[in-house]
């Protein structure tokens, strides 16, 4: 039985009860029992051991910058296509050596059946009439295999900044190997996700309703560990920022900026760079081999962008043009918000 019906009963009025037993019983008819998740204290003693064990294990193995290591332990389909967890462990060495991490409870998620799931999601501590609440947390991964998997999220604190390591491992026999590795700062410059989410209401509250929504993104983004994970905290943030979501701003279909040229902008999004956050614009381009062309176009796609929407200039740091070819290949250039004339 999921751990969404399992705990705190107690707490709960008769009729409350009632209801929840309901809930848990129409989720478990509908889904089959495919997907389970035991949260925290839910799972045996020896298999959340087990998972901090191994947590602890590799965030060494990632503060010492030892990949090899680290792909000697992941499961096969990752080891055979290692390079960006590689990466990401030679990014992050610096950030975390000498620091000290600390292992949030565990997930466990079994996954039954004998064919992978398209859309396997995972149902992980309490969850109320409304659905979620501050003990409950979904996962939602795509195409998952029959099997079972822990997530370990770790709390790494440094001299210089605060991270999060999370781990995602897969069990064969006794052992839990790797099967992804996620490492993200959870403060930009000093500040949190609590902290993105009052100033995007601040701008909200000034009628500057596009940085209300890439704060509202940044916020979400810096409150949940791994892209697919989501709690009550982050649920609240996508339901706020829904309600300024900008209607000029590209989804299903580019847009064109105003200008002697049609740039067709196909996303907007905010990006941590260093202390600052600065605003990444996509467009298309037919050919980005001509670099000096290139960089002229990004200058005018940033002088556009900033000349319609004039508010960003009091949320970012600066603007980065990606003009993306056909192919993917793009070409980049950032210009400093003091610099756009």
């Amino acid at each position: 039985m999921m751990s969404a019906c399992r705990k705190r009963s107690t707490c709960l009025s008769p009729s409350w009860i009632a209801l929840s037993v309901l809930i848990c019983v129409v989720a478990l008819n509908a889904r089959g029992e495919a997907e389970i998740c035991l949260a925290g204290g839910d799972m045996e003693a020896a298999t959340r051991s087990a998972l901090e064990t191994t947590a602890r294990h590799f965030f060494d193995l990632t503060a010492k910058g030892d990949a090899a290591s680290l792909q000697h332990s992941a499961i096969p389909s990752l080891a055979s296509n290692f390079s960006g967890i590689e990466s990401a462990v030679k990014d992050n060495q610096a950030n975390f050596a000498g620091g000290q991490a600390s292992v949030r409870p565990p997930f466990l998620l079994q996954q039954q059946g004998a064919a992978p799931v398209e859309r396997a999601e995972f149902l992980c501590g309490v969850f109320g009439a409304r659905g979620q609440t501050a003990d409950s947390s979904v996962f939602v991964i795509p195409n998952l295999p029959p099997g079972n998997y822990g997530i370990v999220i770790m709390d790494v604190t440094t001299a210089q900044n605060a991270y999060t390591l999370s781990f995602v491992l897969e069990q064969h026999g006794n052992d839990w190997q790797l099967g992804g590795l996620y490492a993200k700062p959870s403060q930009v410059g000093g500040h949190d996700g609590n902290w993105f989410l009052q100033r995007a209401r601040e701008f909200k509250a000034k009628g500057q309703g596009h940085n209300a929504w890439f704060y509202f993104l940044e916020a979400r983004d810096l409150l949940a560990p791994l892209p697919f994970m989501s709690t009550l905290a982050t649920d609240k943030i996508y339901d706020e920022a829904q309600a300024v979501q900008p209607a000029d701003l590209p989804t299903e279909s580019p847009v064109t900026l105003p200008g002697p040229k049609a740039y067709k902008v196909t996303s907007f999004f905010p990006l941590v760079v260093g202390n600052e956050v600065d605003l990444v614009v996509k467009y298309r381009s037919a050919d980005v081999s001509n670099t000096a062309q290139t960089f002229q176009d990004n200058v005018a796609v940033i002088k556009a962008v900033v000349a319609k929407y004039p508010e960003l200039r009091d949320a970012f740091a600066g603007v980065v043009a990606r003009a993306v070819e056909p192919s993917g290949r793009d070409y980049g250039t950032l210009l400093p918000m003091k610099e756009i004339k």
